[in-house]
């Protein structure tokens, strides 16, 4: 009986074939996946869980002291007498509780909470660009695929005029130096498809690090067309979407509320807590025992140090929030206007590539590759037309690839997504 590796190999089946694929992904996945896996903002992610904990720390009160003494003992043991007129004994148990004035607890917890409010911020930021790394790699990986096929098809159109020119130079109808400047061509676009996969597969390594995994995979792969949105979107509808909606803004502007809170718990720690506490003292005479209770209250004299340098900085910290929310909503108005002019751009180069170039370059590439090979072409005109059509498809998957890239810059710079993504262009 034939065992199951020879039975493989006799209906010409490789055993690696039998290894299941990984299945390609689309972006929608890639950006969960990398959501859920990426390293960098699982990093950033439990800067939420240290805001929780100073919560925490921010609604605890002051621990009660608790003071035991033992006073006036007779270390010679000889008792109280003239010789040692001493003691007597005083054992005492003392509790001391700091009162907390000016709403210290209440501006604490207040300043916590703003302040995991401004991390919050910050942890959607960081996903924010996370979000648009993916997408920008996943648009990597395609455009090199796109690039690849195109390799590819100049590839097996050039072996193709390699072994109707082998076959024509046996026949004598044509010079062996024409054979050779065709398989010169072959070789280079050979090796255009060598640098292809190349960067098809540094495409794909840096995606799949994005998403967090430790060891790229080989047959890694993405579907799903690149993005093309025909709707044409305006510069005062993503500006007021940015100014609205960006986390980084937001966290600003959450920071100046922060610096505010912080200046009323520094103007509460100004003020000085009082202590109270009680105590119960037992003394052992010769003539007898006695139990006493006192009472206790202390309070700083507020002379030197009524918390003045941590109230200056604070103030100086609200002033300097304003000029960075100042700063920060120009610097983004300038990303906005930049990211749509450079969508404005994209679009227009990629409708001017579709409507003038691609189909004319495809036409004098089909027309002379034809013509060639029934003799009415030289080689020299036919790789001329084949360099032509190489350089106007590239140019156009470039193109598509800026565009889509645009579109989702478009929507980092604004927090939101623009559109909905349309269907692949034929």
């Amino acid at each position: 009986m034939m065992t199951m590796k020879r039975l493989l190999f006799a209906f010409g089946v490789a055993p690696a074939m039998l290894v299941a694929q990984t299945p390609p992904i689309t972006l929608d996945q890639a950006l969960r996946e990398a959501i859920a896996s990426n390293l960098d903002l699982a990093a950033a992610r439990h800067s939420i869980s240290v805001a929780e904990a100073r919560q925490i720390t921010a609604r605890l009160r002051p621990n009660p002291v608790m003071t035991v003494s033992a006073d006036h003992l007779d270390l010679l043991g000889t008792g109280y007498n003239s010789i040692n007129n001493a003691g007597p004994n005083e054992y005492s148990y003392r509790t001391d509780f700091i009162l907390e004035r000016g709403g210290k607890r209440t501006a604490r917890m207040e300043l916590a909470a703003v302040e995991k409010s401004v991390t919050e911020l910050g942890f959607q930021d960081t996903m924010r660009r996370l979000i648009f790394d993916v997408e920008s790699a996943f648009v990597d990986v395609q455009l090199a695929r796109e690039n690849l096929a195109l390799a590819e098809d100049n590839l097996r159109s050039l072996n193709g005029i390699v072994a109707i020119n082998t076959v024509r130079v046996r026949t004598g109808d044509l010079a062996v130096v024409e054979l050779d400047r065709s398989q010169v061509a072959a070789m280079q676009y050979q090796t255009a498809v060598r640098q292809a996969e190349l960067q098809l597969r540094q495409a794909r390594n840096r995606l799949q690090f994005l998403l967090g995994r430790p060891v790229a995979v080989e047959d890694f792969d993405v579907t799903g067309p690149i993005r093309r949105d025909d709707r044409r979107i305006s510069l005062e509808e993503v500006r007021g979407r940015a100014q609205t909606r960006r986390p980084d803004l937001q966290a600003i502007r959450q920071t100046q509320a922060r610096n505010q809170a912080d200046l009323r718990l520094q103007l509460a720690q100004g003020k000085i807590d009082y202590t109270t506490g009680v105590e119960y003292r037992r003394q052992q005479a010769p003539s007898g025992m006695g139990n006493s209770l006192g009472f206790f209250f202390s309070a700083p004299l507020p002379l030197f140090n009524r918390n003045q340098g941590e109230i200056a900085r604070s103030q100086r910290e609200i002033d300097q929030a304003a000029a960075q929310i100042r700063a920060l909503e120009a610097r983004v108005n300038g990303e906005v206007t930049s990211t749509w002019h450079q969508y404005f751009t994209s679009r227009g180069l990629l409708e001017d590539i579709e409507q003038k170039m691609l189909a004319k370059a495809r036409s004098v590439r089909q027309t002379t590759e034809y013509s060639y090979r029934r003799g009415e072409a030289t080689l020299v005109e036919f790789l001329d037309a084949q360099r032509a059509f190489n350089d106007v498809t590239q140019s156009y998957n470039e193109a598509r690839a800026n565009y889509a890239r645009s579109l989702y810059l478009l929507d980092s710079v604004t927090a939101s997504p623009v559109s909905i993504p349309g269907p692949a262009q034929p």
